[in-house]
Protein backbone atom coordinates (compact mmCIF):
# COMPACT_ATOMS: atom_id res chain seq x y z
CA UNK A 1 0.00 0.00 0.00
CA UNK A 2 2.80 2.53 1.20
CA UNK A 3 4.65 1.20 -2.32
CA UNK A 4 2.01 2.04 -4.58
CA UNK A 5 1.29 5.97 -2.73
CA UNK A 6 4.77 6.29 -2.83
CA UNK A 7 5.75 5.14 -5.93
CA UNK A 8 2.71 7.00 -7.99
CA UNK A 9 3.79 10.26 -8.53
CA UNK A 10 7.21 9.79 -9.62
CA UNK A 11 6.37 6.60 -11.97
CA UNK A 12 4.07 9.31 -13.56
CA UNK A 13 6.67 11.94 -14.33
CA UNK A 14 9.04 9.20 -15.76
CA UNK A 15 6.27 8.12 -18.29
CA UNK A 16 5.53 12.38 -19.57
CA UNK A 17 3.72 13.55 -16.60
CA UNK A 18 -0.18 13.76 -16.13
CA UNK A 19 -2.05 15.01 -19.56
CA UNK A 20 -3.13 18.79 -17.89
CA UNK A 21 -5.03 20.34 -21.37
CA UNK A 22 -8.55 18.43 -20.39
CA UNK A 23 -9.43 18.60 -17.07
CA UNK A 24 -12.97 17.59 -18.06
CA UNK A 25 -11.43 14.36 -19.48
CA UNK A 26 -9.53 13.63 -16.45
CA UNK A 27 -12.72 13.75 -14.21
CA UNK A 28 -14.56 11.69 -16.92
CA UNK A 29 -11.54 8.89 -16.66
CA UNK A 30 -12.08 9.28 -12.76
CA UNK A 31 -15.80 8.76 -12.87
CA UNK A 32 -15.53 5.82 -14.93
CA UNK A 33 -12.39 4.42 -12.94
CA UNK A 34 -14.55 4.89 -9.37
CA UNK A 35 -17.73 3.21 -10.71
CA UNK A 36 -15.74 0.06 -11.58
CA UNK A 37 -13.70 0.48 -8.43
CA UNK A 38 -17.27 0.41 -5.60
CA UNK A 39 -18.12 -3.19 -7.25
CA UNK A 40 -14.87 -4.43 -7.35
CA UNK A 41 -13.91 -7.27 -4.55
CA UNK A 42 -11.63 -4.09 -2.46
CA UNK A 43 -13.36 -0.98 -2.66
CA UNK A 44 -11.72 0.11 0.49
CA UNK A 45 -8.59 0.65 -1.60
CA UNK A 46 -7.73 4.67 -2.02
CA UNK A 47 -7.90 4.39 -5.81
CA UNK A 48 -6.71 6.68 -8.04
CA UNK A 49 -7.12 7.36 -11.58
CA UNK A 50 -4.69 9.76 -14.10
CA UNK A 51 -4.16 10.04 -17.92
CA UNK A 52 -0.66 10.47 -18.63
CA UNK A 53 0.73 12.94 -21.65
CA UNK A 54 2.06 9.76 -23.68
CA UNK A 55 1.26 8.66 -26.98
CA UNK A 56 2.14 5.65 -26.46
CA UNK A 57 -0.95 2.90 -26.19
CA UNK A 58 -0.52 1.90 -22.34
CA UNK A 59 -1.98 1.55 -19.15
CA UNK A 60 -1.20 0.14 -15.41
CA UNK A 61 -1.57 -0.15 -12.21
CA UNK A 62 0.37 -0.12 -8.73
CA UNK A 63 -0.38 -1.73 -5.38
CA UNK A 64 -3.76 0.09 -3.57
CA UNK A 65 -5.36 0.80 -6.38
CA UNK A 66 -2.57 3.59 -8.35
CA UNK A 67 -3.56 3.28 -11.60
CA UNK A 68 -2.68 5.47 -15.14
CA UNK A 69 -4.04 5.32 -18.43
CA UNK A 70 -2.29 6.62 -21.85
CA UNK A 71 -3.60 9.96 -23.88
CA UNK A 72 -2.35 7.56 -26.72
CA UNK A 73 -4.61 4.44 -25.39
CA UNK A 74 -7.68 6.50 -25.04
CA UNK A 75 -7.54 8.12 -28.70
CA UNK A 76 -7.31 4.07 -29.93
CA UNK A 77 -11.28 3.11 -28.00
CA UNK A 78 -14.54 3.66 -29.37
CA UNK A 79 -17.00 4.17 -26.13
CA UNK A 80 -17.04 4.26 -22.56
CA UNK A 81 -17.43 0.31 -22.30
CA UNK A 82 -13.90 -0.10 -24.21
CA UNK A 83 -12.74 2.32 -21.36
CA UNK A 84 -14.15 0.48 -18.39
CA UNK A 85 -12.74 -2.70 -19.48
CA UNK A 86 -9.15 -1.11 -19.57
CA UNK A 87 -10.10 0.66 -16.26
CA UNK A 88 -11.47 -3.08 -14.99
CA UNK A 89 -8.65 -4.96 -15.71
CA UNK A 90 -6.05 -2.54 -14.03
CA UNK A 91 -8.58 -2.31 -11.12
CA UNK A 92 -8.01 -6.04 -10.67
CA UNK A 93 -3.94 -5.89 -10.95
CA UNK A 94 -4.46 -3.65 -8.21
CA UNK A 95 -6.46 -5.64 -6.14
CA UNK A 96 -5.34 -9.19 -6.72
CA UNK A 97 -1.62 -7.71 -5.57
CA UNK A 98 -0.15 -8.93 -9.28
CA UNK A 99 2.77 -6.26 -9.37
CA UNK A 100 3.69 -7.17 -5.72
CA UNK A 101 3.80 -10.63 -6.92
CA UNK A 102 6.09 -9.98 -9.91
CA UNK A 103 8.36 -7.87 -7.40
CA UNK A 104 8.49 -10.80 -4.65
CA UNK A 105 9.23 -13.47 -7.61
CA UNK A 106 12.45 -11.51 -8.54
CA UNK A 107 10.83 -9.92 -12.01
CA UNK A 108 11.37 -6.15 -10.01
CA UNK A 109 14.52 -4.73 -9.02
CA UNK A 110 14.95 -5.05 -5.40
CA UNK A 111 14.30 -1.73 -3.14
CA UNK A 112 17.97 -2.25 -1.87
CA UNK A 113 18.60 -1.11 -5.15
CA UNK A 114 17.08 1.92 -4.93
CA UNK A 115 19.79 4.59 -4.97
CA UNK A 116 18.39 7.10 -7.83
CA UNK A 117 15.50 7.68 -9.59
CA UNK A 118 16.53 7.35 -13.34
CA UNK A 119 19.89 7.58 -14.83
CA UNK A 120 20.17 10.36 -17.78
CA UNK A 121 22.73 11.59 -20.08
CA UNK A 122 23.22 15.84 -20.57
CA UNK A 123 22.00 14.48 -23.57
CA UNK A 124 19.59 11.65 -24.49
CA UNK A 125 16.85 11.58 -27.83
CA UNK A 126 15.33 7.94 -27.15
CA UNK A 127 14.30 8.35 -24.01
CA UNK A 128 15.17 8.51 -19.93
CA UNK A 129 16.76 4.98 -19.06
CA UNK A 130 15.66 3.49 -15.99
CA UNK A 131 17.57 3.55 -12.85
CA UNK A 132 17.41 1.21 -9.67
CA UNK A 133 15.04 3.40 -7.79
CA UNK A 134 12.17 3.85 -9.31
CA UNK A 135 10.49 0.91 -8.61
CA UNK A 136 7.06 1.68 -9.10
CA UNK A 137 7.90 2.25 -13.04
CA UNK A 138 9.10 -1.30 -13.24
CA UNK A 139 6.27 -2.92 -11.44
CA UNK A 140 3.97 -0.85 -13.67
CA UNK A 141 6.42 -1.85 -17.03
CA UNK A 142 7.18 -5.52 -16.32
CA UNK A 143 5.25 -7.86 -17.59
CA UNK A 144 2.47 -9.72 -16.20
CA UNK A 145 1.57 -13.75 -16.34
CA UNK A 146 -0.58 -14.92 -18.91
CA UNK A 147 -2.70 -15.95 -15.76
CA UNK A 148 -2.64 -12.80 -14.15
CA UNK A 149 -3.94 -11.35 -17.05
CA UNK A 150 -6.64 -14.26 -17.52
CA UNK A 151 -7.76 -13.29 -13.94
CA UNK A 152 -7.80 -10.18 -14.48
CA UNK A 153 -9.78 -10.52 -17.41
CA UNK A 154 -12.05 -12.37 -15.82
CA UNK A 155 -12.78 -10.09 -12.94
CA UNK A 156 -12.66 -7.09 -14.80
CA UNK A 157 -15.70 -8.55 -16.80
CA UNK A 158 -17.59 -9.15 -13.98
CA UNK A 159 -16.79 -5.73 -12.85
CA UNK A 160 -18.13 -4.52 -15.91
CA UNK A 161 -21.30 -6.12 -15.52
CA UNK A 162 -22.21 -4.69 -12.11
CA UNK A 163 -21.27 -1.72 -12.89
CA UNK A 164 -24.20 -1.65 -15.79
CA UNK A 165 -21.80 -2.44 -18.77
CA UNK A 166 -21.89 -4.13 -21.94
CA UNK A 167 -19.21 -7.31 -21.21
CA UNK A 168 -18.85 -7.68 -25.28
CA UNK A 169 -16.67 -4.51 -25.04
CA UNK A 170 -13.98 -6.20 -23.18
CA UNK A 171 -13.94 -9.19 -25.83
CA UNK A 172 -13.73 -6.26 -28.59
CA UNK A 173 -10.76 -4.63 -26.92
CA UNK A 174 -8.98 -8.11 -26.56
CA UNK A 175 -9.69 -8.18 -30.42
CA UNK A 176 -8.28 -5.20 -30.95
CA UNK A 177 -5.50 -5.64 -29.31
CA UNK A 178 -3.94 -8.51 -31.05
CA UNK A 179 -4.81 -7.36 -34.70
CA UNK A 180 -2.67 -4.57 -33.48
CA UNK A 181 -0.02 -6.54 -32.15
CA UNK A 182 -0.38 -8.90 -34.80
CA UNK A 183 0.15 -5.79 -37.58
CA UNK A 184 2.99 -4.02 -35.16
CA UNK A 185 1.54 -1.52 -34.93
CA UNK A 186 3.62 1.82 -33.99
CA UNK A 187 3.44 2.21 -30.02
CA UNK A 188 1.68 -0.61 -29.00
CA UNK A 189 4.66 -2.94 -28.98
CA UNK A 190 6.70 -1.24 -26.56
CA UNK A 191 4.01 -0.32 -24.36
CA UNK A 192 0.79 -2.23 -23.60
CA UNK A 193 1.47 -5.77 -25.50
CA UNK A 194 4.73 -5.44 -23.48
CA UNK A 195 3.17 -5.30 -20.07
CA UNK A 196 -0.19 -6.68 -21.07
CA UNK A 197 0.73 -9.56 -24.03
CA UNK A 198 -2.66 -10.22 -25.90
CA UNK A 199 -3.44 -13.72 -27.58
CA UNK A 200 -6.30 -15.56 -29.08
CA UNK A 201 -6.52 -17.97 -26.11
CA UNK A 202 -7.76 -14.23 -24.19
CA UNK A 203 -9.97 -13.59 -26.82
CA UNK A 204 -11.58 -17.10 -26.36
CA UNK A 205 -11.70 -16.84 -22.73
CA UNK A 206 -13.07 -13.50 -22.62
CA UNK A 207 -15.96 -14.31 -25.50
CA UNK A 208 -17.01 -17.14 -23.48
CA UNK A 209 -17.13 -14.95 -20.39
CA UNK A 210 -19.20 -12.18 -22.04
CA UNK A 211 -21.60 -14.78 -23.32
CA UNK A 212 -22.18 -15.97 -20.00
CA UNK A 213 -23.07 -12.75 -18.94
CA UNK A 214 -25.98 -12.23 -21.38
CA UNK A 215 -25.44 -9.29 -24.29
CA UNK A 216 -26.44 -6.21 -23.23
CA UNK A 217 -25.54 -3.03 -21.38
CA UNK A 218 -24.26 0.47 -21.12
CA UNK A 219 -22.09 1.22 -24.25
CA UNK A 220 -21.66 5.51 -23.90
CA UNK A 221 -20.88 5.80 -27.82
CA UNK A 222 -21.72 9.41 -27.79
CA UNK A 223 -20.63 10.70 -24.53
CA UNK A 224 -17.24 9.18 -25.03
CA UNK A 225 -16.73 10.55 -28.48
CA UNK A 226 -17.66 13.90 -26.91
CA UNK A 227 -15.21 13.53 -24.06
CA UNK A 228 -12.68 13.03 -26.70
CA UNK A 229 -12.89 15.65 -28.76
CA UNK A 230 -10.15 17.89 -27.68
CA UNK A 231 -7.39 15.55 -27.15
CA UNK A 232 -8.41 13.92 -31.16
CA UNK A 233 -8.42 17.78 -32.09
CA UNK A 234 -4.86 18.45 -30.98
CA UNK A 235 -3.80 15.44 -32.36
CA UNK A 236 -2.62 16.21 -35.32
CA UNK A 237 0.29 18.34 -32.88
CA UNK A 238 1.19 15.34 -30.87
CA UNK A 239 1.84 13.58 -34.21
CA UNK A 240 4.24 16.30 -35.29
CA UNK A 241 6.28 16.54 -31.94
CA UNK A 242 6.11 12.81 -31.73
CA UNK A 243 8.03 13.24 -35.64
CA UNK A 244 9.98 16.02 -34.79
CA UNK A 245 11.15 13.25 -31.08
CA UNK A 246 12.17 10.87 -33.76
CA UNK A 247 14.47 13.15 -35.95
CA UNK A 248 16.48 14.41 -33.47
CA UNK A 249 16.82 11.04 -32.53
CA UNK A 250 18.90 10.69 -35.81
CA UNK A 251 20.22 13.78 -35.68
CA UNK A 252 18.12 15.60 -38.20
CA UNK A 253 17.83 18.41 -36.40
CA UNK A 254 16.76 20.89 -39.13
CA UNK A 255 13.60 18.62 -39.73
CA UNK A 256 13.07 18.18 -35.81
CA UNK A 257 12.59 21.89 -35.43
CA UNK A 258 10.13 21.94 -38.12
CA UNK A 259 8.19 19.60 -36.80
CA UNK A 260 8.15 20.83 -33.11
CA UNK A 261 7.18 24.42 -34.22
CA UNK A 262 4.60 23.24 -36.08
CA UNK A 263 3.33 20.98 -32.97
CA UNK A 264 3.65 24.50 -30.81
CA UNK A 265 1.92 26.00 -33.40
CA UNK A 266 -0.81 23.40 -33.02
CA UNK A 267 -0.94 23.43 -29.88
CA UNK A 268 0.80 26.51 -28.10
CA UNK A 269 -0.51 25.40 -23.99
CA UNK A 270 1.46 22.25 -24.25
CA UNK A 271 4.55 22.40 -22.07
CA UNK A 272 6.27 19.25 -23.40
CA UNK A 273 6.30 20.24 -27.06
CA UNK A 274 8.39 23.51 -25.99
CA UNK A 275 10.77 21.05 -23.65
CA UNK A 276 11.56 19.32 -26.85
CA UNK A 277 12.52 22.32 -28.96
CA UNK A 278 14.39 23.55 -25.88
CA UNK A 279 16.72 20.14 -26.10
CA UNK A 280 16.67 20.70 -29.85
CA UNK A 281 17.70 24.66 -29.23
CA UNK A 282 20.38 23.52 -26.84
CA UNK A 283 21.90 20.27 -29.04
CA UNK A 284 21.95 23.26 -31.75
CA UNK A 285 24.14 25.57 -29.14
CA UNK A 286 21.46 28.21 -28.89
CA UNK A 287 21.66 28.38 -25.21
CA UNK A 288 19.61 31.76 -24.91
CA UNK A 289 16.92 30.19 -26.80
CA UNK A 290 16.97 26.93 -25.24
CA UNK A 291 16.80 28.92 -22.00
CA UNK A 292 13.02 30.95 -23.32
CA UNK A 293 11.92 27.01 -24.56
CA UNK A 294 13.03 25.73 -20.53
CA UNK A 295 11.29 28.47 -18.65
CA UNK A 296 8.25 27.74 -20.87
CA UNK A 297 8.17 24.23 -20.17
CA UNK A 298 8.40 25.11 -15.97
CA UNK A 299 5.57 27.68 -16.44
CA UNK A 300 3.42 25.70 -18.09
CA UNK A 301 3.76 22.54 -16.03
CA UNK A 302 6.04 23.65 -12.86
CA UNK A 303 6.00 19.90 -11.10
CA UNK A 304 7.78 17.86 -14.06
CA UNK A 305 10.98 17.13 -13.01
CA UNK A 306 11.82 16.58 -16.85
CA UNK A 307 11.74 19.89 -17.65
CA UNK A 308 13.63 21.26 -14.33
CA UNK A 309 16.07 19.14 -14.91
CA UNK A 310 16.88 20.34 -18.38
CA UNK A 311 16.21 23.64 -17.86
CA UNK A 312 18.86 23.44 -14.76
CA UNK A 313 21.63 22.11 -16.82
CA UNK A 314 21.22 24.62 -19.32
CA UNK A 315 21.47 27.13 -16.83
CA UNK A 316 24.62 25.61 -15.56
CA UNK A 317 26.24 25.72 -19.08
CA UNK A 318 25.16 29.49 -18.44
CA UNK A 319 26.71 29.53 -15.62
CA UNK A 320 23.49 31.03 -13.81
CA UNK A 321 24.11 29.00 -10.58
CA UNK A 322 21.52 30.00 -8.62
CA UNK A 323 19.12 29.02 -12.02
CA UNK A 324 20.61 26.08 -12.13
CA UNK A 325 20.59 25.28 -8.46
CA UNK A 326 17.04 26.14 -8.10
CA UNK A 327 16.08 23.95 -10.77
CA UNK A 328 18.12 20.67 -10.59
CA UNK A 329 17.27 20.45 -6.74
CA UNK A 330 13.33 20.64 -7.31
CA UNK A 331 13.82 18.17 -10.41
CA UNK A 332 15.54 15.82 -7.50
CA UNK A 333 12.38 16.71 -4.90
CA UNK A 334 10.32 15.18 -8.13
CA UNK A 335 12.59 12.52 -9.56
CA UNK A 336 16.07 12.08 -8.10
CA UNK A 337 18.48 11.43 -11.27
CA UNK A 338 22.15 10.86 -11.01
CA UNK A 339 23.34 13.73 -13.22
CA UNK A 340 21.51 16.01 -11.31
CA UNK A 341 23.21 15.59 -8.39
CA UNK A 342 26.60 15.07 -10.30
CA UNK A 343 25.90 19.20 -11.95
CA UNK A 344 24.70 19.99 -8.32
CA UNK A 345 28.22 18.70 -6.88
CA UNK A 346 29.54 20.68 -9.44
CA UNK A 347 27.77 23.81 -8.18
CA UNK A 348 29.07 23.49 -5.09
CA UNK A 349 32.53 23.19 -6.27
CA UNK A 350 32.54 26.35 -7.72
CA UNK A 351 30.23 27.82 -4.60
CA UNK A 352 33.40 26.59 -2.35
CA UNK A 353 30.72 24.44 -0.49
CA UNK A 354 33.07 21.14 -0.21
CA UNK A 355 31.20 19.26 2.14
CA UNK A 356 27.96 19.76 -0.12
CA UNK A 357 30.32 18.44 -3.62
CA UNK A 358 31.17 15.77 -1.37
CA UNK A 359 27.96 14.47 -0.60
CA UNK A 360 26.25 15.19 -3.96
CA UNK A 361 29.24 13.40 -5.89
CA UNK A 362 29.01 10.30 -3.63
CA UNK A 363 25.30 10.02 -4.67
CA UNK A 364 25.57 10.30 -8.22
CA UNK A 365 28.66 7.57 -7.74
CA UNK A 366 25.96 4.86 -6.27
CA UNK A 367 24.54 5.27 -9.35
CA UNK A 368 26.90 3.05 -12.09
CA UNK A 369 28.02 4.23 -15.93
CA UNK A 370 29.29 7.17 -17.19
CA UNK A 371 27.99 9.19 -14.42
CA UNK A 372 28.97 7.29 -11.98
CA UNK A 373 32.72 7.32 -13.62
CA UNK A 374 32.78 11.17 -13.47
CA UNK A 375 31.25 11.39 -9.89
CA UNK A 376 34.03 9.01 -8.74
CA UNK A 377 37.37 10.82 -10.63
CA UNK A 378 35.72 14.39 -8.80
CA UNK A 379 35.57 12.82 -5.70
CA UNK A 380 39.05 11.90 -5.61
CA UNK A 381 39.72 15.62 -6.74
CA UNK A 382 38.24 16.53 -4.00
CA UNK A 383 40.04 14.31 -1.69
CA UNK A 384 43.43 15.60 -3.10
Amino acid sequence: MSMGAEQYTPTQQTQGGQYYLDPELTMYVREVGQKLARVSDRPDLPYEFVILNNSVPNAWALPSGKIAINRGLLTKLDDEAQLASVLGHEIVHAAARHSVQRMQTGMILSAGMAGLGLILTDNEWAGMVMGGAAIGAQMALAQYSQGDELESDRYGIEYMVEAGYDPQAAVELQELFVELSEGKAAGFVEGLFATHPPSRQRVEANRKLAAAYGSGGYRGKDVYQRKLAYVRSKQPAYDAHDKAMALAGKGDMTGALANVNEAIRLEPREASFYALRGRIYDHQKNPDKAAADFDKAVSLYPEMFSYRLYNGLNALRQNNLTKAKENLTRANQLVPTSIAYLRLGDIAVKENRRDDAIRFYSTAAEAGGEVAEEAKRKLASLAR
